[in-house]
């Protein structure tokens, strides 16, 4: 059963074995194995023993050149078209037929040293998503009518109920039935204290439950929880490749012809048009076969967009394909949804304006009182704001009755209290209570709260969705790296100029239904080219998928993680300006490795033609120049 279940739960790539962990470690080994035969044949061949000496190159070219090998033979196969591995191959055996079995050998050493390195990196780019899945449980207690039994992840069914005890991960999505506890919630959102929980609260799979003992409903089946969410966009993001790595590949195979076809040119051409030896000839083809192999240019991508992405997932930014964050480093606007993304997406009480004969406990005990029994949207911040306040029980209303669109009104200890807008309390005192502060409070986007009792207007409150904290630190970073950020909000005016003077943004439009952010993303896209929407909600899908980029805040609904092309797994917004930085530094790190490699290719070429290069010294310039290549692109790894 359990090894069905980690078949279930773990794509077979990503299965952890002992196999999965030594396989880059071989061609690393049998690399630098070939490089101690090159050293032991190089000393046989000094103190006069050639023949004992081309045995062991032989077998430095079969150990270090097998992996290669095979792959360029088998993608040559699969493909139909020539590879670099393939000319590098042509270009060892041409170096052992005229000699140079040390040159040749050191060609495969250092080859199969960079494909080490290439290996290597891609390694690190799976182990974000290896650690994930081992965060991932295999087993849960489901509990069937008091009877308690272990079942593999994937049996759960939505409505199940599972048992899940202290210091034991949640296995999949669900809701508190019964208990509270507080629970580690790092591996999803990033946030290092623990989060308390009670019964209706939301938990996710792959966090840990640190004290007590919760009985969850599973809202979700294992292969549509969050958790499971983020493991599809990172395998997603590793094998989508960007415009330039897809241009580098059509390049090559055109690249590989042309090569083969001047040098078969240069075994022939130079004997009779420029007089060289036909040793000297051939000599200079095989050097020009090495050095002109694309293998650094070939290099200057994947292994950059790979550390970039892994480095990204690290940092709860997840990438769906190098070709958004290729996109990301030339974003020139930003399109930003109000709630749930600028803001916190829920209102909170700002305000207390009290008559003069009521005391604040007074006012929230009887508000609060009959808000607890309200379903409007607002009454739950009202009573949460209360509880937090005070320490006075709440009373029960009596002959509460919910007027719609207005408000609520109920006795409390025989007084008739009324809550809501100022027409239901009374439009004119409502309006003069305090100097007619209301209208003030109303203009800095706030919803007013009118609440009276038996002698008039006892006081208002004032709501709320209030900016997050990091909001300004985001935008203010964001317009460090020139970019104009607009904010995109269904909210009206008064509540839209408010927030946007809060969150420091450029500019916003107000009243903004979904086609109409639609419309504000091309109008952006026009104006500046790339450009970026950030949402959370379902009516934010189409300007997502409208933008250049389109980036959902991790929190936000099924539709906008599956539409956004970035996703914020930490609800963290400075973190967009971070995500901008790293596609710039990826990006100049590719054009870096693109230029340095052509530069290299060039020179090795030139000094062929001149007839000082040595194939020793052209080994060494064309693959030392991949191995830089690759080593510059895993600076992207680091914090």
């Amino acid at each position: 059963m359990l090894a069905e279940t980690k078949h279930l739960q773990k794509p077979a790539q990503y299965q952890s074995s002992w196999f999965d962990k030594v396989i880059p470690h071989i061609e690393l080994i049998a690399a630098l194995f070939s490089g101690v035969l090159i050293l032991f044949g190089w000393i046989l061949s000094s103190i006069g023993m050639p023949a004992a000496s081309v045995g062991i190159y032989l077998a430095a070219f079969v150990i270090g050149g097998y992996a290669k090998a095979k792959e360029g033979i088998e993608d040559t196969i699969a493909d139909k078209e020539l590879n670099v591995e393939m000319l590098m191959i042509l270009a060892a055996i041409g170096s052992a037929i005229i000699g140079y079995w040390t040159e040749g050998a050191i060609l495969i050493f250092i080859f199969a040293l960079s494909g080490a390195l290439e290996t290597y990196t891609m390694n690190k780019s799976h182990k974000e998503i290896s650690a994930l899945m081992d965060l991932q449980p295999e087993e849960a207690l489901r509990v069937t009518d008091g009877i308690e039994m272990k079942v593999a992840v994937s049996q759960l069914r939505v409505g199940d109920l599972i048992l899940i005890k202290p210091g034991e991960r949640v296995p999949s999505d669900g809701k508190i039935n019964d208990g509270k506890t507080n629970l580690d919630e790092a591996a999803i959102t990033g946030e290092s204290f623990p989060v308390s929980k009670t019964v209706h609260d939301e938990v996710f799979a792959g966090t840990v439950n640190l004290r007590g003992t919760i009985t969850v409903e599973i809202t979700k089946p294992s292969s549509e929880t969050l958790f499971q969410k983020i493991i599809t966009l990172v395998q997603s993001a590793q094998s989508e490749k960007s415009p330039s790595q897809l241009f580098i590949e059509r390049f090559e195979g055109t690249y590989v012809k042309v090569v083969l076809s001047v040098v078969g040119l240069m075994m022939f051409a130079p004997h009779f048009l420029l007089g060289w030896s036909w040793t000297e000839t051939f000599y200079r083809a095989m050097i020009l076969l090495v050095v002109a192999s694309p293998c650094a240019l070939v290099a200057s991508i994947m292994p950059a967009t790979l550390s970039a992405i892994s480095n990204g997932a690290r940092h709860g930014i997840l990438f769906k394909g190098g070709v958004h964050l290729e996109n990301l480093g030339n974003l020139q606007a930003i399109a930003l949804d109000k709630t749930g993304t600028l803001t916190k997406g829920k209102p909170e009480v700002t305000d207390l304006v009290l008559r003069d004969d009521m005391t604040e406990e007074d006012f929230l005990q009887h508000v609060a009182s009959i808000e607890n029994y309200s379903n409007h949207p607002l009454a739950s911040a009202i009573v949460r704001y209360t509880k937090d306040r005070i320490s006075t029980e709440l009373m029960k209303p009596e002959d509460m009755e919910d007027i719609s669109g207005y408000g609520v009104q109920a006795y409390l200890g025989g007084v008739q209290w009324k809550v809501g807008r100022a027409e239901f309390v009374g439009h004119e005192e409502a309006g003069q209570f305090e100097n007619g502060i209301a209208q003030v409070l109303a203009e800095q986007g706030k919803t007013i709260v009118f609440a009276r009792d038996d002698k008039g207007i006892a006081g208002i409150m004032t709501l709320k969705d209030v900016v997050r904290t990091e909001t300004i630190t985001a935008i203010e970073a964001l317009k460090q790296e020139g970019i104009y950020t607009i904010m995109l909000t269904g909210d009206g005016e008064k509540t839209a100029k408010a927030i946007a003077s809060e969150s420091h943004v450029d500019a916003y439009i107000a009243e903004c239904l979904p086609e109409t952010k639609v419309d504000e993303v091309k109008r952006l896209k026009e104006q500046f080219g790339t450009v970026a929407m950030v949402g959370d909600g379902i009516n934010d899908a189409p300007a997502l998928a409208t933008a250049s980029v389109g980036i959902a805040m991790g929190e936000g609904t099924d539709v906008a993680l599956e539409t956004a092309d970035v996703v914020l797994m930490k609800n963290d917004l400075p973190r967009i300006a971070e995500a901008v930085k790293l596609s710039k530094k990826m990006n100049r790190i590719i054009k870096q490795n693109v230029i340095f490699s052509i530069t290299v290719i060039t020179i090795l070429i030139a000094s062929n033609f001149m007839q000082f290069l040595d194939l020793p010294f052209g080994v060494i310039g064309h693959e030392g120049s991949t191995i830089l290549v690759i080593l510059n692109s895993l600076r992207l790894l680091k914090n």
